[in-house]
């Protein structure tokens, strides 16, 4: 009768233990992505090392739009996750100099900088269904301007970070 107890209790442990994975498998695959920033190239928004969340979903019914920071495959290597900003749309053309971003010619306002972006780069005309990525420390981030792929696939979009939860927690977007 013991015997029957401890491996009804041992069989009933299994069960909680294996939807338990099963369950957190299933929302880190399809619902959330995790990510850890390896560099600089986010600050002051998102500093090196904090880890963030990416909501998977939140493109199946509503398109990107410029501001939303995203993690997606780096063009240049689909091994690598990245986190950047979007900041071209299909369509426009994107061009930087005297510090400043313009969109199709008019200047970007950008209130999350806390550096100002040196050089001249551009014009790059962003492709439909593609999109024009920097990161927030524009001089020292390895993003649009540098890429190989110079512009961002839409399907290469994993997520929208939506929160760093370590080390302290922080809302974005």
């Amino acid at each position: 009768m013991q015997k029957k107890k401890i491996g009804r209790e041992i069989l009933e442990w299994i069960g909680v233990i294996g939807t338990a994975v099963l369950v957190s498998l299933f929302v880190n695959f399809f619902i959330i992505v995790n990510a850890t920033v390896p560099s600089s190239s986010m600050e002051k928004t998102i500093m090196t090392n904090d880890r963030v969340i990416g909501l998977r979903l939140a493109y199946n019914n509503n398109d990107p739009e410029r501001g939303d920071i995203v993690i997606f495959k780096f063009p240049d290597d689909e091994d690598i996750l990245y986190i950047k900003r979007i900041i071209g749309m299909p369509g426009e053309t994107v061009e930087i100099h005297d510090s400043t971003v313009y969109i199709d010619g008019e200047p970007l306002a950008e209130p999350y900088l806390s550096v100002v972006t040196e050089g001249t780069y551009g014009p790059y005309v962003v492709p439909e269904g593609h999109y024009f990525m920097l990161g927030d420390n524009r001089n020292n981030s390895a993003d649009s301007r540098y890429w190989k792929n110079t512009f961002l696939s839409r399907d290469k979009i994993v997520g929208k970070a939506v929160c760093r939860y370590w080390p302290k927690f922080k809302k974005l977007n």
